[in-house]
């Protein structure tokens, strides 16, 4: 993709949605951890399933600990990998309390020093909750830069550098919300949607998809 084609790519995508946000539900910034943490290969539907009875009866880093993981297994056991995310819950949890009095930490370093809180956990907690232009690579992400060409690469991480980079200033905060829900939506895996894709003018990616 040009670089004069990126500002209207994403113009057309904020005009379309001017506030998105993640597709995972949630009321403060310690159920956002929770959530995203157990959103790896996951849908957000089946997250959002499980956290619709977990939080309401345990929503804080403490009453999650006080349910033990027996409780805790029980409550999120129809999302996939629910034992060992289980596991990483309990001992963030743990963590948040004795190491940060029961507050999500702002860091990157500290995000990512919680169990089962990788790079791209830790960008989503600091893009939504605390409005940092970072770029969570997700699937849809990975997928959207490289067949569109507006940042190809390897793998996330340099999908994310390249995104870091070519995305325009006044677009970065909500950025990666636009390629998530484009990518979920529209440009899926399978057979992208090119037929009603918004942003198609702007696209690399040649065999466009007839309409069925």
């Amino acid at each position: 993709m040009k670089k004069s084609d990126i500002e209207p790519f994403f113009a057309t995508l904020k005009a379309a949605n001017p506030q998105p946000n993640t597709e995972l539900e949630y009321t403060t910034v310690f159920e956002l951890l929770a959530a995203v943490l157990l959103s790896a290969q996951a849908t957000d539907v089946g997250v959002n399933k499980a956290t619709r009875r977990l939080f309401p009866v345990a929503g804080t880093p403490e009453k999650i600990l006080a349910l033990g993981l027996e409780g805790l297994e029980d409550s999120i056991k129809t999302i996939g990998l629910y034992h060992s995310k289980a596991r990483h819950l309990l001992e963030t949890c743990r963590m948040l309390v004795e190491q940060h009095g029961g507050q999500v930490p702002r860091t990157r370093e500290a995000l990512e020093a919680l169990p089962g809180v990788g790079r791209k956990t830790a960008n989503v907690v600091l893009n939504v909750a605390f409005g940092e232009p970072t770029m969570a690579v997700d699937t849809h992400i990975f997928r959207v830069s490289n067949r569109t060409g507006l940042a190809p690469g390897k793998n996330p991480l340099e999908v994310e550098k390249q995104l870091l980079k070519r995305v325009p200033p006044a677009y970065a905060v909500d950025s990666h919300h636009w390629l998530i829900l484009h990518g979920r939506y529209v440009c899926q895996a399978r057979k992208p949607q090119c037929w009603h894709c918004s942003v198609a003018a702007w696209c690399d990616f040649k065999p466009k998809t007839p309409k069925p």
